[in-house]
């Protein structure tokens, strides 16, 4: 039968599929079963079961549950306030300084949990409250930490470079290393932009004369630290030689585990059985749609789907970065109706041949991918990261944190494109300390 109208039955059973709100990993499941028995017969199920055992049988799965054991831990705790609370002490002078503690706070604390949701969560629920109490619009009290909260699938560790990595057979290390520098650049675009819309406004948070002593601004240091030090660990580990991704990520859980309890008190049965069991729902979630993303891949392949659409591409006779913006646009589009776990996972497989063909590096393109993902968290009509604002401050309409993200998705796209131009800021730091990719 002819791929294309195989694709689009594909296509078109897959969109219904998942509108019909169904969890992406049963979504996928029951497209590629159906594709299988429909153009194969019945005999493709005797591969079925082998196939999702088979995608799960991988030693640095053993990464995701224990990054998301660390994330829990510290997302079960006060970290995020203390964050915030600490920032806010050293940046209260600057314009803008709340907001821009807010998104420091956002970025470190992504570190810590690699989640996006979580990030959101955790600062907003401090910081939005308390921006909108010194006047700022609510646009931008809540467009920030929407998109502050959005930089927890970019700065490593991160679940997203994870799942890139076991679909692309790349070095998880390597990419986690290139999404440090992008990682602080696009925190500084996020920066810059709060600096001049809030000077441009005139507002101030605090009353001119209002000062911090030093004492109190050191005083907010000794319960940051430690967690940042985690994160510290956890990369010498990793980079040192001393342990494997999974290894490291289990030594990050065990520590993030530790000071939650030490620090925060977190030692009451009920405290650690709500952190383990966060922790098993998102491992299970994640861990089902890996599986059954390698069974939709399975059956793409087997029907020729990728190969021929990516035959088919390869044929075009267009430049190679009129090929990576349609590739970028499909990517957006996505983002706004998919999570960035089960997008990486079903769109690797076509991708990955298409752009090793154009002379891309796939290290390289997965910092761009994710930051394709981090748009799409905070746009319609899927957009997690509005959701979760939206829940911590009900009384301000979905549409203006949506305009007051909009500043925020900007800077995103600009850092695509400074990423496009100088490739070397995602590619310097893991081929330095890592060597040149072969």
């Amino acid at each position: 039968m002819n791929p294309l109208f195989m694709g689009l039955f594909v296509l078109f059973g897959t969109l219904l599929v998942m509108m019909t709100g169904m969890p992406i990993a049963f979504s996928l499941g029951i497209v590629s079963v159906a594709a299988l028995v429909a153009f194969e017969g019945p005999r493709s199920l005797d591969f079925i079961a082998e196939t999702f055992l088979g995608g799960l049988d991988d030693f640095t799965l053993v990464s995701i549950p224990m990054f998301v054991l660390m994330g829990a831990a510290v997302a079960s705790s006060r970290a995020g306030r203390d964050l915030y609370e600490a920032l806010d002490r050293w940046l209260y002078r600057v314009p803008g300084g709340l907001v821009i503690s807010n998104l420091g706070a956002c970025a470190l604390f992504a570190a810590l949990t690699g989640s996006s949701p979580a990030t959101c969560a955790a600062i907003g629920k401090m910081g939005i409250p308390e921006m909108r109490k010194r006047g700022y619009p609510d646009e931008i009290a809540t467009g920030s930490i929407a998109a502050g909260g959005t930089l927890g699938i970019l700065i490593p560790p991160s679940l997203t470079f994870i799942l890139y990595g076991i679909a692309t057979e790349s070095s998880i290390g390597r990419l986690f290393l290139a999404g440090v520098v992008p990682g602080i650049m696009l925190t500084v675009l996020f920066m810059v932009w709060t600096w001049f819309a809030v000077r441009r406004s005139g507002h101030r948070a605090y009353d001119p004369a209002f000062r911090w002593t030093w004492k109190e601004k050191f005083s907010a240091l000794p319960k940051v630290l430690p967690f940042l030090a985690i994160i510290g660990a956890v990369m010498w580990a990793l980079y040192g030689g001393v342990a494997t991704p999974s290894e490291a990520a289990g030594l990050g859980a065990l520590f993030c585990l530790l000071l939650a309890i030490v620090i925060y008190r977190m030692w009451r049965i009920q405290d650690l059985v709500a952190i383990f069991r966060d922790t098993t729902k998102e491992s299970v979630m994640i861990l089902m749609i890996i599986g059954t993303s390698i069974l939709f891949s399975y059956m793409l392949t087997n029907l020729y789907l990728t190969q021929s659409l990516a035959e088919w591409i390869a044929s075009l006779d267009v430049n190679r970065w009129v090929l990576l913006a349609a590739i970028n646009a499909m990517l957006l589009l996505a983002g706004c109706f998919l999570p960035p776990a089960a997008i990486i996972l079903m769109t690797t497989p076509i991708l990955l041949p298409i752009i090793t063909a154009a002379g891309f590096d796939i290290i390289w393109f997965g910092v761009i991918l994710t930051i394709n993902m981090e748009v799409g968290l905070i746009t319609p009509p899927v957009g997690l990261n509005l959701y979760v604002i939206n829940g911590i401050a009900p009384d301000v309409p979905l549409s203006r944190i949506l305009w007051g993200s909009l500043p925020y998705v900007l800077c995103m796209l600009l850092a695509i494109l400074i990423l496009c131009i100088f490739p070397g800021i995602a590619t310097w730091l893991p081929d330095m300390l890592m060597g040149p990719a072969m």
